[in-house]
């Protein structure tokens, strides 16, 4: 056959369509996958498809002894429009704590106790403490108003109620978005208010926090991204954001990788510091805050969507 001929010439073209459609499709992101661990994107998924997304997060270490919090959701995701995604969440919980208090005031001037979110305060504070069980559901709704892949920059709201063993809360989230360099780098941020009744302490504790989410992520290679993710955290110890109790900064870097059939991230955060005032000054030492926070914060997320 004639390298000229018109078939050679067709066959070429094919080629080089596929080949450029590959190297487009390596530098995508696909809607629904997320790029952090702790940050919410508008990477919605599309009308009438669906995602089970597996989370799994760990807060580790307190001022001394051992602290393990391990917290799992089972999410079931829908897009009911382009801009409006649904979904529902199975929570569950594993808490291992033994002698993880070294502030004299949480401890009874004790040298050590065991305590921690999760840790009922009728539990002998002597004793190891270990449990595992199911938490409750949450569900989530996420509305975009402005799509960051055409617009700037992108916002959208989320609220989502959780009924649980640990606590109820009521979470809302501002979301921002913008994409640059043809959407390799995410720059995401999200302002979170919730309320918080805490139920495992025996009778129910109100509470409430303000957060600021802020992070990048890059996308360095075709189906990889890595970038880094911070929190400012404030916590209030009524409903309504009054009386505040404490506040903390945390930071880490995050890793992504997505294909077409599935995606994963993981995620550190590590405690820079914080200061605990009012009625929470028990629960800081050392410069950290420890009541239901850790110096470490791990988590690992997968996703499969159902296009």
């Amino acid at each position: 056959m004639k390298k000229n001929s018109p078939i050679h010439s067709l066959r070429q073209t094919i080629a080089t369509v596929l080949i450029v459609s590959q190297i487009g499709i390596g530098n995508l992101a696909f809607a629904g996958e997320g790029n952090f661990g702790w940050i919410y994107t508008l990477d919605l998924q599309p009308k009438d498809s669906w995602e089970f997304e597996q989370r799994l997060q760990l807060t580790q270490g307190q001022a001394s002894g051992t602290y393990d919090l391990w917290y799992s959701r089972s999410e079931i995701e829908y897009g009911l429009t382009n801009d409006l995604q649904i979904a529902g969440y199975l929570n569950a919980y594993q808490v291992n704590a033994n002698q993880n208090y070294t502030n004299p005031e949480a401890c009874d001037e004790s040298p050590t106790c065991t305590s921690g979110y999760g840790v009922p305060s009728t539990h002998d504070p002597a004793t190891p403490y270990n449990r595992t069980g199911l938490d409750g559901v949450s569900l989530e709704a996420i509305y975009r108003i402005s799509n960051p892949v055409t617009s700037p920059i992108g916002l959208g709201f989320y609220i989502e109620p959780t009924l649980g063993r640990l606590k109820n809360s009521l979470a809302t989230r501002v979301l921002v978005q913008s994409n640059f360099w043809d959407d390799r780098l995410i720059v995401a941020g999200n302002l979170v208010l919730e309320s918080e009744q805490l139920k495992f302490l025996g009778p129910t504790v109100p509470e409430s926090m303000a957060d600021i989410l802020i992070g990048a992520s890059y996308r360095f290679a075709p189906k990889w991204s890595a970038g880094i993710e911070g929190r400012y955290h404030t916590d209030y110890s009524t409903y309504d954001f009054r009386d505040q109790t404490q506040e903390a900064t945390f930071i880490g870097p995050n890793l992504h990788y997505a294909s077409k059939d599935w995606w994963a991230t993981a995620a550190w955060r590590y405690q820079l510091g914080g200061s605990c005032m009012g009625e929470g000054t028990a629960e800081c030492s050392g410069g950290k805050v420890w009541d239901s926070h850790g110096q470490n914060e791990f988590i690992l997320k997968v996703g499969f969507p159902f296009h």
